[in-house]
């Protein structure tokens, strides 16, 4: 069939208008995708330039407050009022007399092993070397004594100005059991010297402050000392087993005569030298709390039955399964959510000062850092440790009960009411414990805090002052009622390897830093003297 001329044009006509309008929409579409992907590409850049621009935010901000943080901000004080201080100058015949002393102390096997097992015949034995070392002490009408629970130690000093609100000083005299054949170099209660260091049991727990203050204060009183504020001494005999009896008693007997304190000052943390990664120069830490110290018993009881016939689960496999969740999961990381913070805001100049002022920044990152060794993990969290596991009476009896036992340290910004097990067949129960100690003030009106700072900078120029927390655990928490501002310190040197010398093989001290002990109890006594704390300034001398 032929088309005229004029249909032919026409349909000529429409195919190519058709090819017109499809062309059309491919362009549209092409135009579209076009479009769509500049939409994208400009999404990207938008969100890449304002991630980029958030980073350059937070950079800034990070740097503005490592530049302006200031941790000592309103710590600067006046000078100190001039006092007439006596000086602590020994000759050669009195620092042999103070070395020989503290050598008698370490030769004293003051044990605790439980609370059940402690060695009194030794502590009697101490205490009349006390009487023996220090009779000025003993015979002076200043100072007034009396013995607590048998073996324990109360003085009082009362002071000239009985408006100045006394403080205390607190030492231990026991020790925890050591045996020569756990390899020490030297008998662990032999007081040898070696290379200048005299080795023992009590060296740096906690007989040198026992004997460090008792020292200085036999110093003051022939020097005719008479101080303006009055101040306490207690000497537990069993802080190694909790403290029940010597601190707890001596603490009842202060509450009966209505005593309240400036601060109590106790053993805890020391001078670390070449101990912190990172730190130029030493660094005295001076605690303000403690981690909270809890014992748990986990327990799994089930019917006995013959090994013959064994359930799909055990009570051992129970418990096991219970203590290896336990270790697998450890408690959250809480760094920077405590007065750990604090300590590390203090310490660390450039470049780390960038992370350490930003801990809102890089505490996370610090933790996960901090967490692999188990030395800085204590600093990191709640800390668990399994200690006893016990099950079982004979091979082919499918024991009733298993039982583990595990020991907390709880970090400063939990309770242990917190913790939980998690498989309901486990029973959780408290043998004993007690949470976090209170955290102890340490700004510019802090004045325990502050006299404790200027003695240790007085001394010892070179080093770098902060805030700590004790890992560990002292009689001052016995002390709560009595003041609100605890501290834990002695100027103890640490050094790379010392920390495994407490409680540990080698316990030791130099016999210069012994020296220095005593002239550090001799000068915070008297520092403590002064009646208020200089007013903050901003230009002058810096505690």
């Amino acid at each position: 069939m032929k088309l005229c001329r004029t249909c032919h044009k026409q349909l000529h006509y429409n195919n190519l208008w058709l090819r017109c309008q499809q062309h059309a929409m491919h362009s549209q579409i092409k135009m579209t995708e076009r479009s769509g992907k500049c939409n994208i590409l400009k999404f990207v850049k938008v969100l890449s330039f304002a991630f980029i621009f958030v980073i350059l935010v937070i950079f800034v901000a990070a740097t503005v407050r490592t530049l302006t943080f200031d941790v000592n901000a309103g710590l600067q004080l006046a000078p100190w009022e001039k006092t007439n201080n006596i000086a602590y100058d020994i000759n050669q015949q009195q620092r042999g007399e103070l070395l020989a002393n503290f050598k008698d102390a370490i030769r004293i096997p003051t044990v605790s092993t439980s609370r059940t097992d402690q060695n009194t015949t030794a502590l009697r034995d101490f205490n009349d070397l006390l009487r023996k070392a220090f009779p000025t002490v003993f015979s002076s009408h200043l100072v007034q004594h009396e013995v607590v629970a048998n073996y324990s130690h109360l003085f009082w000093v009362p002071g000239s100005d009985l408006a100045l609100v006394p403080y205390m000083l607190l030492a231990h005299i026991d020790v925890v059991p050591a045996e020569e054949s756990d390899g020490w170099d030297a008998p662990p209660f032999s007081a040898k010297e070696i290379d200048g260091f005299i080795y023992g049991r009590g060296t740096i727990d906690n007989k040198q402050s026992v004997m460090g203050i008792l020292q200085a204060l036999e110093y003051l009183l022939i020097r005719g000392y008479s101080p303006q504020r009055g101040f306490f001494i207690g000497l537990g005999h069993d802080e190694e087993i909790q403290g029940l009896h010597g601190a707890m008693n001596i603490v009842k007997l202060l509450k009966k005569k209505g005593v309240q304190l400036a601060f109590v000052l106790d053993e805890g943390l020391a001078v670390l030298d070449g101990v912190i990664t990172g730190l130029q120069g030493p660094a005295a830490l001076i605690g303000i709390s403690e981690k909270g110290h809890a014992t748990v018993k986990l327990s799994v009881s089930m019917a006995p039955g013959h090994s013959s016939m064994p359930p799909w689960e055990s009570s051992i496999g129970i418990l096991a399964g219970a203590v290896k969740r336990l270790e697998d999961n450890p408690m959250p990381r809480l760094f920077g959510e405590g007065p750990e913070r604090g300590t590390f805001e203090h310490l660390f100049g450039l470049p780390l000062k960038f992370v350490m002022s930003n801990m809102w920044l890089f505490s996370p990152l610090l933790g996960r850092v901090m967490e692999r060794s188990p030395e800085t993990n204590a600093f990191v969290r709640t800390t668990t440790a399994v200690t006893m596991f016990n099950a079982g009476v004979k091979t082919n009896v499918l024991p009733s009960q298993a039982e583990a036992y595990v020991n907390l340290r709880i970090h400063s910004s939990q309770l242990f009411s917190e913790m939980e097990m998690g498989d309901e067949r486990v029973k959780m129960e408290l043998m004993h414990g007690f949470d976090p100690l209170p955290i102890s003030s340490y700004d510019e009106t802090s004045f325990g805090f502050q006299i404790i700072k200027k003695t240790v900078l007085d001394q010892f120029p070179q080093v770098t002052v902060a805030p700590g927390i004790c890992i560990g655990n002292t009689d001052s928490r016995h002390y709560t009622d009595l003041t609100k501002d605890i501290y834990r310190f002695a100027p103890t040197w640490f050094r790379p390897g010392d920390a495994q010398r407490f409680h540990g093989i080698n316990e030791r001290i130099s016999k210069k830093n012994y020296e220095e002990l005593v002239g550090f109890y001799f000068n915070l006594i008297q520092n403590c003297d002064i009646k208020d704390l200089p007013s903050p300034h901003s230009a002058v001398h810096e505690l």
